[in-house]
């Protein structure tokens, strides 16, 4: 299995943390965003490399921190040097797919989030699920559904409608940025595209997908935190306490 860390945004809204450097490899108490998203992961056994999805900005930097690992890390450079010619994390996605050839099922996660929780129990459902998957989380504020995928789920986790940043949200359940493919559905990807799928926000393929195929939506076992400005990161400096064993 492939793990894609989606980590080709400039994050403005950390400015001028993030001016010339990448918000995933920022730090959070000992480690780098990246360190305990992958350090954890790794602990399942399952991925056998990880693919890093950065710009051109910040490819180096990427480069660099993959050195200190010693888990199999490729650095996919997307191209782009701006915010406002980025690809979006869909295409990204795509481009990642088409460079390295990747045939395999994957793990597809957001680079600039930390969790409470492993990711461990997430790629064990969706396993046994042996179908691709999302987590949802209740979300009860109306103004964070709005710019969110949000899922519509039966008795059995199955999704029956996924909507991204809809104006008229149909139910509470978020979705956060990590996904499990399949081999046969990240196939799909261009197909994705292709048919008019959204291509910025990292959900939209999901959003199709489940408009063709079985996509199930696990409840998220903890806490997700979010560094989307200074204020957020500022307040997961001080909270972050690590994974919950």
């Amino acid at each position: 299995m492939k793990c894609l860390i989606l980590a080709a945004g400039y994050a403005t809204r950390l400015y001028p943390l993030t001016e010339n450097f990448p918000k995933p490899l920022l730090t959070v108490g000992e480690k780098t965003i990246l360190d305990w998203l992958v350090d954890d992961i790794d602990e399942a056994g399952f991925v056998d490399e990880y693919i890093v999805i950065s710009n051109h900005k910040y490819a180096h930097h990427f480069n660099e921190w993959a050195k200190t690992k010693k888990q199999k890390v490729t650095v996919v450079d997307d191209g782009t040097s701006s915010n406002e010619t980025r690809l979006g994390a869909v295409k990204d996605i795509a481009f990642a797919i088409e460079a390295l050839a990747l045939d395999d099922d994957m793990l597809v996660i957001a680079g600039d989030n930390v969790l409470d929780f492993s990711l461990t129990k997430f790629i064990s459902y969706a396993r046994q699920k042996n179908a691709s998957c999302v987590m949802r989380y209740y979300e009860p504020e109306f103004s964070k559904l709005l710019k969110c995928g949000v899922v519509t789920v039966d008795v059995d986790d199955r999704i029956s409608e996924m909507t991204e940043k809809s104006p008229t949200p149909a139910t509470h359940w978020c979705c956060p940025p990590f996904y499990y493919y399949t081999k046969e559905d990240a196939r799909l990807v261009p197909a994705g595209i292709e048919q008019g799928c959204g291509t910025d926000a990292p959900g939209s393929f999901i959003a199709w997908l489940c408009t063709q195929t079985q996509v199930y939506a696990m409840e998220m076992p903890g806490k997700r935190y979010d560094i989307g400005n200074l204020e957020s990161y500022e307040k997961v400096q001080k909270e972050y306490i690590g994974i919950n064993s």
